[in-house]
């Protein structure tokens, strides 16, 4: 059985995400994801894990991964996250710091032709 959406044990932990967010969470938040059509949020708890924007509209998680999620341990813990994000019906998509710095505009675009295929 899931465990609700919502986890209230982890609403703190993801209010001080909010404040500390990197970088690249900020450029593509306060650049794209914020006005965007389709409603996001950021830092959203969804059952034990707080993923970095959620659409409930689109069904969609976006996560912006930092070189650490490319080493093998993190990798791992990465695919037991969406497997289990994705039982709730979610698409999740995972978008490299490097590609939010270096091709902006090309990420924005894959995100519009993501929520277009969602909806």
């Amino acid at each position: 059985m899931l465990p609700r959406k919502h986890n209230k044990s982890l609403v703190p932990n993801a209010r001080r995400l909010r404040r500390s967010m990197t970088k690249e969470e900020r450029h593509l938040w306060y650049d794209f994801l914020r006005t965007h059509p389709c409603r996001f949020t950021r830092q959203k708890v969804l059952g034990y894990y707080i993923v970095d924007f959620y659409s409930a509209r689109a069904h969609l998680v976006i996560e912006l991964d930092g070189s650490q999620h490319f080493e093998p341990d993190n990798e791992a813990n990465d695919e037991k996250r969406t497997r289990f994000l994705e039982q709730y019906g979610l698409r999740i998509i995972r978008i490299p710091n490097c590609e939010i710095n270096r091709h902006f505009e090309a990420v924005c675009s894959y995100i519009d032709n993501v929520i277009a295929s969602q909806l």
